[in-house]
């Protein structure tokens, strides 16, 4: 379930894209072609400005993170009894489970992530440079270090103003990579180089300007790598920011000319969104290495 939590840290830490009075984004008109500077122009405008952002140092969210639950195509395994029936065996629960979470992010890509598991917390703490974990539901009740690849993974995330918000000071490089649609709506898709050469593909709503969605981390299921989309939807105004309170993330199948086809079968992963607060008065220890006396809450 941890490992699903730092999946959660790429969503969590665009989780502040929207930002915006929705009715100042104009309709383009029908056949219109933008360059990628106009479409990303619009969508900081959408999302309430520049320096609205630049006014946004930290934000919190709570909510309910789904967890658990197997849709996916059961493995044939031979009956330990000859005479048994599959309906013998126990049966995975098919439904998730919805965990409370508390998620803090600040600058520069500070994070604090919470989660609420059989009644034992677990922690997440990313100060901007070290990573921390404590996972009392796995029986380890040490703050342990984050691994390289957790590290890796959180040092490229987008600041909680996103990748698009003065994106050129942050060096990267933003390309139209052509029309598309989302859920049946068109959409400007981007190409994002950082500057760490990483690409990076964000599609933006032709109407609303608002993102729809986002390349995710790519997720390693039976060892091999699958893509990752991340939708974003219900967008509420908060403070003047345009929020998406749903959250998807899909895993997509393995193309048929790849090494291998795996029937993965991975249901979206939901993350909902219940409350919101910009710029809350959070201590500068909220992103230090957690204390072990917080195994026990």
């Amino acid at each position: 379930m941890m490992r699903k939590s730092l999946n959660f840290l790429a969503v969590a830490a665009t989780l502040a894209l929207g930002a915006s009075f929705v009715a100042a984004a104009d309709t383009p008109q029908s056949g219109a072609k933008l360059s990628a500077a106009a479409v990303v122009e619009k969508n900081v405008a959408a999302r309430g400005g520049l320096q609205a952002w630049r006014s946004v140092h930290v934000i919190a969210f709570t909510g309910k993170m789904a967890a658990g639950g197997n849709r996916r195509a059961t493995i044939p395994v031979p009956m330990p009894d000859p005479k048994a029936t599959p309906e013998a065996l126990p049966k995975r629960p098919a439904e998730e489970t919805l965990l409370p979470y508390t998620l803090e992010l600040a600058r520069p890509r500070k994070m604090r992530l919470e989660l609420t598991f059989n009644g034992q917390k677990a922690i997440q703490v990313y100060d901007g440079t070290n990573g921390w974990k404590l996972r009392p539901f796995l029986n380890r009740r040490v703050v342990e270090n984050y691994t390289p690849e957790e590290l890796k993974a959180a040092s490229t995330q987008a600041e909680l103003d996103g990748p698009l918000v003065d994106y050129a000071a942050k060096g990267t490089k933003v390309a139209l990579d052509g029309m598309d649609t989302v859920d049946g709506r068109d959409t400007y898709k981007l190409k994002l180089t950082m500057k760490d050469g990483r690409v990076v593909h964000i599609w933006i709503d032709a109407n609303s300007f608002l993102e729809a969605k986002m390349d995710g981390l790519p997720r390693r299921l039976d060892g091999v790598d699958h893509a990752v989309e991340v939708y974003y939807r219900d967008y509420h105004t908060v403070n003047g920011l345009q929020i998406p309170y749903l959250i998807e993330t899909h895993v997509l199948p393995l193309p048929a000319n790849g090494r291998r086809v795996v029937d993965t079968q991975v249901p979206p992963e939901r993350i909902t969104v219940e409350t919101v607060v910009v710029n809350p008065n959070i201590e500068e220890s909220a992103f230090a290495k957690p204390e072990v006396a917080m195994a026990s809450k």
